[in-house]
């Protein structure tokens, strides 16, 4: 009696655990990137540089450049002796303390692909209160009460602060390659892509989160660090990686009286706007697939690095405009035809994020962004 009782138990568990396998399926093992070739039709022609390891494209050229697939680290990225160093301070900002992007979104499941829109996701969201690090670096050579040029830079720390980007500048503002200018980094909202903040935030197509840092992020900037910034849009850049890459362009797009420069690696210039605007259907695609190019030129200077293992359709979204390779080279020629000041690497043996060519061509990129700037009278 015993045996059979342990023998329907253990029918039931198998049951019950098949059912549960059955209903909550594992999460399948997303494929690796393929490598894309950078001489693929319909490619950019791109300038081959020296294979040698340190070498980035020249500063006063614009155009489409191969590097990699080595790479050295950059000697900027360091701290150097005998270079003013800096100051760096942090701040929270909480959402119940602002009016915009109060309360944020977050969702439990990805979402389905609608099946009447197969360019959008159904996606179940609920609001949250969140908190928001702010990362201010200040240079050594900042004068007090002066209005400043500054780089917000998207994707801030949620910790400790990255010293990456302060040590760059401190070696190039001491070596003059770049201006004294404050860099703030902003830490997102919270997770990824549709129906969540950091989603809304960056993927949205407005100039909705530049204006949430127009209002709430740079006064306490002002207030909390004790310096005045500049309100000239050419004393003013924008910088990001993925999604953040594309935030910094919809917020020199959609608020150009705000900001001339943008510097993007791995941008996400592909359709992940939610939810859907029939305005801009295809989310960030559109940028090269009607914006620029049916757009009068606007003031920008811009520089883009893509990997060739970058992203390729990372989630169920398959309508052709998720391939992370494909929109950046879309980019680059949509601005070359334009005729915009701008530079595109196209990095060898590199993936999503570029981060060991980073290491190499970032204090390049950031002195690149910032050539040609002329600071007001009064700064």
């Amino acid at each position: 009696m015993y045996k059979q009782r342990m023998t329907v138990l253990i029918t039931l568990l198998t049951v019950s655990f098949l059912s549960t396998e059955t209903a909550f399926p594992a999460p399948q093992k997303r494929e690796a990137p393929p490598t894309r070739k950078f001489d693929a039709p319909g490619s950019p022609t791109f300038v081959r540089l020296n294979a040698k390891p340190g070498l980035n494209p020249p500063l006063d050229v614009n155009g489409d450049f191969l590097i990699g697939p080595d790479y050295a680290s950059a000697p900027e990225n360091k701290v150097v002796e005998g270079v003013p160093q800096g100051k760096v301070q942090q701040f929270v900002i909480d959402s119940k303390d602002t009016k915009l992007l109060n309360p944020g979104i977050a969702r439990e499941v990805f979402g389905t692909v609608d099946p009447a829109n197969p360019k959008t996701l159904i996606v179940e969201t609920h609001e949250i209160d969140y908190q928001r690090q702010i990362t201010v670096y200040v240079p050594a050579q900042y004068v007090p009460g002066s209005e400043a040029p500054f780089m917000v830079i998207h994707d801030g720390p949620k910790g400790k602060p990255n010293m990456t980007v302060p040590h760059i500048l401190d070696n190039l503002i001491a070596q003059k390659r770049a201006p004294a200018m404050i860099a703030i980094m902003i830490a997102n909202g919270g997770g990824d892509a549709q129906g969540h903040q950091r989603g809304k935030e960056y993927d949205t197509m407005s100039g909705l989160f530049a204006e949430y840092i127009e209002t709430e992020v740079l006064p306490r900037v002002e207030k909390n660090c004790d310096v005045k910034l500049t309100n000239d849009p050419d004393g003013r850049a924008a910088m990001g990686s993925s999604s953040g890459g594309s935030a910094a362009l919809i917020m020199a797009w959609y608020r150009t009286d705000l900001y001339h420069r943008v510097l993007t690696t791995s941008g996400t210039f592909v359709n992940q706007q939610w939810p859907f605007n029939p305005e801009t259907p295809g989310g960030a695609w559109d940028f090269h697939d009607k914006l620029i190019p049916e757009s009068p030129k606007k003031p920008l200077r811009l520089f883009l690095a893509v990997g060739d293992r970058d992203n390729f359709n990372p989630n169920v979204m398959r309508d052709d405009m998720h391939d992370w390779v494909e929109a950046n080279n879309r980019m680059a020629k949509v601005l070359k035809a334009k005729g915009y000041k701008y530079q595109y690497l196209f990095c060898q043996n590199s993936g999503h994020g570029v981060g060991n060519a980073k290491a190499q061509f970032l204090p390049h990129a950031i002195e690149w962004v910032w050539k040609e700037y002329v600071p007001k009278q009064n700064e």
